[in-house]
């Protein structure tokens, strides 16, 4: 597991609320509310919702793909 103090803003990470023991969802680390660290968010994939950090354990960060990613023109040629 990562500690908190481990976490980066607006990067996504694999998590789940503590203490569920349900599944592990695709989170991102807001910065909605503002940027220190104490006004950091988890952010729901899909929706609105915002939670606390503390209320979530995290598995791991959620890596970019390594290839470049097409611009919506190159992706139409």
């Amino acid at each position: 597991m990562l500690e908190l103090l481990a976490l980066e803003p607006e990067c996504f990470y694999w998590a789940r609320r503590r203490g569920t023991g349900g599944a592990w969802e695709v989170v991102q680390i807001s910065t909605v509310f503002g940027a220190g660290r104490d006004y950091w968010t988890v952010a729901r994939t899909g929706s609105d919702v915002h939670d606390m950090v503390d209320d979530y354990e995290f598995l791991a960060q959620v890596a970019l793909p390594e290839a470049d990613i097409l611009s919506l023109s190159q992706a139409a040629e």
